[in-house]
């Protein structure tokens, strides 16, 4: 891009700390700005009409969702206000999309059309299609849909999200609070994100430029006005933090869902968990990933792998956390083969093994905290309860049992509120919740932060203290 060239020359004589004795005239500052502001333009001009508002309506529940199901949590009083009064059927949800081919192929958030009985895309030229599902990625977040147009669509192009730097400049657009095509700017605040709470596979992109409800599924992109992300979630208690899944990651997922409608992962078999301090010691590792159970059955008890295997470095790698470990492995083509190597009994030990595909659901292993100790019934709850309740966002675990005694109780948790935060980061899982329940010590505490739909909707923070051994 010309104006980003201009703007180089130009800062690099006032940058240089040992620069000779200029003897050309001093650069206006003013000449500086407009160079910036020409790129941010130029990048607005160029990318916002590929960018699209989609909007949905929601299927009709089943009995198990419906919201007269919530009555004994919230109240007679909460549920008229906010389920018997507001018609079902004028429920609708909006977010955004960014069209990547003139053929009419639109990348979004799953979260945005997820259980839709019909989807709207509105281009920036006006004009109302049909949207059709190609396919979804609910463990990225990641759905492409498809409209027909008579004539091609303005397209974005796809950049390299791999070569992003902290720092960069990062410019995103979308439809916040239904404000069509708002741009914003910030920075590349961060890289490989994980444990958000978002999806099963994070690897996000954190951002400050300012996202809202409504951007979901829209671009962020780079200041040569190529998509480096797609934006898919905030932190709700904070500010200028926003997190966008990589354009490499979501590239693939949309070139698998386009061609058969689902996404393909290789899958080792295993249970794992992450190596904490107290963990290094025992099994004589600085960092890797723990084999907490092995799948009878499945490629990784055929390759040998053990309970209690360390993985360290897989393919010559090192591994150090288990959302890599997850993301690195479900990459592998099914029936290709991994080298693995592991630390057995504070040994070092090489394995190969042939991975297959994951199951369309995974088996759920044994070793999952038991919520009994701390007096806690939880479950998911749906992006369409969480509008429903007017949340600021979908996500979280919804109470639906807290025993009179027990440490949630004692820490003022009620039937019907949200869970949203644990430890201060984001929680959709109740398998994820209880492992980070699991981590604390006797007399240890962590922070909860919760919403209360039976109140008003007030969110406040609560303390669980794990009970101390008699």
């Amino acid at each position: 891009m010309k104006t980003r060239l201009v703007l180089l020359l130009l800062l690099v004589p006032a940058l240089s700390a040992h620069a000779e004795p200029r003897t050309q005239p001093a650069i206006e500052p003013r000449a500086l700005l407009h160079a910036l502001e020409d790129a941010f333009t130029i990048v607005a001009d160029r990318v916002t009409p590929a960018v699209v508002n989609v909007s949905t309506v929601p299927k009709k529940p089943s009995a198990e969702e419906t919201p007269e199901r919530f009555r004994e949590f919230f109240g007679e009083e909460f549920y008229e206000r906010f389920f018997r009064r507001r018609p079902r059927d004028d429920a609708r949800a909006s977010g955004s999309g960014v069209i990547v081919d003139p053929k009419g192929y639109i990348l979004t958030n799953n979260h945005v059309i997820e259980n839709a009985q019909d989807i709207t895309v509105r281009l920036s030229d006006g004009r109302k299609l049909a949207g059709k599902l190609v396919g979804r990625d609910p463990k990225t977040d990641l759905a492409v849909l498809k409209v027909d147009a008579p004539a091609p669509l303005p397209a974005a192009e796809l950049g390299d999200s791999d070569r992003l730097r902290v720092g960069q400049w990062a410019i995103a657009i979308g439809n916040p609070f239904g404000l069509d095509r708002t741009v914003t700017v910030g920075i590349v605040s961060a890289t490989a994100r994980n444990r958000v709470g978002v999806a099963t596979y994070e690897n996000f992109i954190q951002t400050d430029a300012s996202i809202n409800p409504g951007n979901s599924g829209g671009p962020l992109l780079n200041l040569d006005g190529k998509v480096i992300g797609i934006n898919t979630a905030i932190v709700a208690a904070g500010q200028g933090i926003g997190f966008s899944i990589p354009i490499n990651q979501a590239k693939e997922v949309m070139r698998q869902l386009i061609a058969s409608g689902r996404v393909v992962r290789g899958w080792l078999g295993i249970a794992i968990q992450d190596v904490t301090d107290e963990l290094a010691g025992t099994f004589g590792v600085r960092e890797g990933v723990l084999v907490a159970e092995v799948v009878k059955g499945g490629p990784a008890e055929a390759a040998g792998l053990r309970q209690g295997d360390v993985i360290v470095e897989l393919n010559g790698a090192p591994i150090k956390e288990v959302p890599e470990l997850q993301r690195r492995v479900a990459a592998v083509a099914p029936g290709q083969p991994v080298r693995l190597k592991l630390i057995r009994e504070r040994k070092p030990v090489t394995v190969s093994v042939t991975v297959t595909e994951m199951p369309a659901e995974e088996p759920v292993l044994a070793g999952a905290p038991d919520d009994e100790s701390w007096g806690l019934s939880v479950e998911p709850l749906t992006g369409e309860a969480a509008a429903r309740l007017n949340l600021p966002s979908p996500g979280g675990l919804l109470v639906t049992e807290v025993v009179s005694g027990s440490p949630a109780d004692k820490a003022g948790l009620r039937r019907g509120d949200v869970i949203v935060e644990v430890g201060k980061k984001p929680v959709t899982d109740p398998t994820a919740f209880f492992r980070t329940l699991a981590q604390l010590k006797p007399g240890d505490r962590v922070l909860v932060f919760v919403h209360r739909p039976s109140s008003g909707g007030r969110a406040e923070y609560l303390v669980m203290e794990r009970s101390r051994e008699p």
